[in-house]
């Protein structure tokens, strides 16, 4: 980019001729050039000194390309079996709707992984879009440790009192979230690698539920893709975990999903914040009141 200031410290060394053709550049790149690239500032986690046991965030600039990216919804049903889990999942689903539009309209990829509904969309041209295209040869997959969860979730991590009984609720994905035809529908996580190859994405951006379960255990989450050599981000703030805070480490649901996602910044892969990935999808985010 060429800022107004740049623009005037050089132009005092430059024929008038060669700033008359750089001017309208440099207006063109002040107001947003379409083509200019943009980036993202990923978080993740370090331990400055090795064995200390002290993790600090730390931020880097990296360049995001729509057309070589993709963004992944995991599980974001209409229904859970835990009430809770269904209301939280409702709310992020209203503050995801905005994002899969800007991000589609972009030339990001979206990818619709709600487990277990594939049924439900037999005959959505996502669905037969996905299934259209044979499976590539898999990669070797990376031998990568896998540290456990910062948090316990044996019991399901329902946070309802009492908790109900497990049981298949969900139908189909969260209605409040657009599925274009020129999406992908899957729940498999050989197909969802295989698009990306083919496609050519080089950053898999994964949102939904539940951060502790699914977004990091699916075939098509965090810990296979990150196996297959797939560059994957979490957008942070729009994932939950499942979490009692009558569980271990006895701290506040919000606190237990913070936890979760240190985790996954030290372990697996950076994270974004989603108003961070609306902005570099061309679309300022609304202002909180």
């Amino acid at each position: 980019m060429c800022p107004s200031t740049l623009r005037n410290a050089i132009g005092r060394s430059l024929p008038v001729l060669v700033l008359a053709a750089l001017t309208p550049w440099c207006a063109l790149a002040e107001e947003g050039d379409a083509s200019a690239p943009f980036t993202l500032p990923l978080r993740s986690r370090v331990e400055l000194y090795r064995g200390s046991g002290e993790w600090q965030p730390a931020t880097v600039e990296q360049p995001f390309s729509p057309g070589e990216s993709a963004l992944l919804l995991c599980d974001m049903w209409d229904r859970h079996w835990c009430p809770s889990a269904t209301a939280r999942c409702g709310e992020l689903a209203a503050k995801m709707a905005p994002l899969v539009d800007a991000a589609r309209a972009a030339g990001v990829l979206i990818i619709h992984a709600p487990s277990d509904t594939m049924d439900f969309y037999r005959d959505h041209p996502a669905r037969k879009r996905a299934l259209a295209q044979a499976k590539i040869e898999l990669p070797p997959a990376r031998d990568l440790s896998d540290p456990p969860l910062p948090i316990d979730d044996s019991d399901g991590g329902c946070d309802d009192d009492p908790a109900p009984q497990m049981y298949k609720a969900w139908q189909r994905q969260h209605p409040l979230i657009s599925i274009a035809d020129e999406d992908l529908i899957s729940d498999d996580g050989e197909l969802v690698y295989s698009h990306l190859e083919r496609r050519g994405v080089k950053q898999l951006f994964v949102m939904g539920v539940h951060t502790n379960m699914c977004v990091l255990g699916r075939s098509f989450g965090i810990r296979q893709m990150a196996r297959w050599g797939m560059p994957c981000v979490l957008v942070r703030d729009l994932t939950d975990t499942m979490y009692d805070p009558k569980d271990r480490p006895f701290v506040t649901h919000n606190e237990g999903t913070a936890l979760v996602v240190e985790h996954i910044e030290r372990h697996w892969c950076p994270s974004v914040a989603s108003d961070e990935l609306l902005r570099a999808c061309g679309i300022a985010p609304a202002e909180t009141p």
